[in-house]
């Protein structure tokens, strides 16, 4: 009689189990929270370090007209004013190459400062406060269009203790590959993007001001969807642009930061996660927009944390505008102008505190309703 009524019991919480899930919504991995991106090895003791080695040493001296020619693993300090020189690093594949700017001032016409044609990783680390400077059209290397003041075919690092700065008629940094920012105060301004890379952009600290004709961060990898992403572990933001200040092909991830925004727009992704920070925007087209770049990923907006504040430019323009889904768990985001959210998919608020135009709501206003089609997902068409 005990075991009967002991299988009576466990079937009844099992039927109610069974009722409440039932009621319980379903979410995706990535709206329970979880990090799109697996951030644990994303840097290096070596990126993370903002002095500059002090083994294999050597001092080298630019000057005016020359090419400086690196070819061989080690850490190089480097000093002196110059016009048209340039410091070309054309080494082995596993070659780790650290460059030391301490005090290097150069201004060249027509071709990048700093050239890295081929090594493992390249470190560009200010030990004195550096300038570079490229004025007028870049001219090619052979098939490689080189377009910027600094240009990278292989991994590249800035670090350091000092400020560089960086004025380019093109471009102002581009990696072909991983391009990483860990320390240092970093001033660009640039004719098209302030920084870009093919692979991934990650920023774990430092000073930037970014000042840029087209985007501020910019990644994109027409070849492989799961690259061409944004990853920012901290750092202080002062990025104002014409176009997005941010803007990543597939994954845009924020965990910690600063971020004084001013541009069209202001965060631009595939799937846009931010779990923290303080970030502020000003957009005068939308100031958080989540399209479907990659086809790796679904066109989502998630905010778990952060201190958020959006201020839209008047006409169409939407503070969160999502071709996709819309989550909602954690932190504060103010959003003042005309529309508040944009979504054309499933949206939830689990958590969190939302102010529009100063009033807390406690349901997300949804401007289209996937009400103009042409996306894929619904909602406004949209030229990428």
């Amino acid at each position: 009689m005990i075991n009967n009524l002991l299988k009576r019991i466990i079937s009844a919480l099992a039927i109610g189990l069974c009722a409440v899930f039932a009621f319980l919504p379903v979410f995706s991995a990535e709206a329970a929270g979880v990090s799109v991106l697996d951030t644990d090895a994303m840097f290096t003791a070596r990126d993370m370090d903002q002095q500059p080695k002090s083994e294999n040493v050597r001092v080298l001296r630019i000057s005016h007209g020359q090419s400086l020619s690196i070819t061989e693993e080690g850490v190089y300090v480097i000093r002196g004013q110059a016009s048209e020189a340039t410091i070309t690093v054309e080494a082995s594949d596993e070659a780790k190459i650290q460059l030391v700017l301490d005090g290097v001032h150069i201004t060249n016409s027509d071709f990048p400062c700093i050239y890295v044609k081929s090594a493992d990783k390249v470190f560009v680390t200010t030990s004195a406060d550096s300038s570079l400077t490229v004025t007028g059209s870049f001219r090619s290397d052979g098939e490689t269009k080189t377009n910027a003041v600094i240009f990278s075919r292989s991994d590249l690092v800035l670090n350091g203790t000092a400020s560089l700065t960086i004025s380019s008629s093109y471009h102002g940094v581009v990696s072909k590959d991983d391009l990483k920012i860990t320390g240092g105060k970093v001033f660009i301004t640039a004719a098209r993007h302030a920084v870009k890379a093919n692979d991934s952009i990650r920023i774990a600290g430092g000073n930037l001001t970014l000042n840029a004709g087209e985007d501020g961060l910019h990644a994109e990898n027409d070849e492989d969807p799961e690259k061409g992403y944004i990853y920012i572990a901290g750092g202080q933001f002062d990025i104002t642009v014409k176009d997005d200040a941010i803007h990543a092909e597939s994954v845009l991830q924020i965990d910690k930061g600063d971020f004084q925004i001013s541009g069209s727009e202001g965060l631009e992704g595939t799937y846009i996660q931010i779990n923290g920070g303080t970030i502020h925007i000003q957009s005068s087209d939308d100031g958080i927009n989540a399209g479907q770049k990659s086809s790796a990923y679904r066109a989502t907006v998630e905010i778990n944390g952060g201190d958020i504040t959006i201020v839209m430019g008047a006409g169409d323009t939407d503070g969160v505008d999502s071709n996709g889904d819309l989550f909602i768990s954690g932190g504060v985001i103010s959003v003042n102008g005309n529309s508040a959210f944009d979504y054309d998919g499933s949206a939830s608020f689990t958590g969190g505190s939302v102010y529009v135009n100063g009033q807390q709501v406690t349901t997300l206003p949804n401007q289209m309703m996937g009400g103009r089609g042409g996306t894929g997902f619904g909602g406004k068409r949209r030229q990428w």
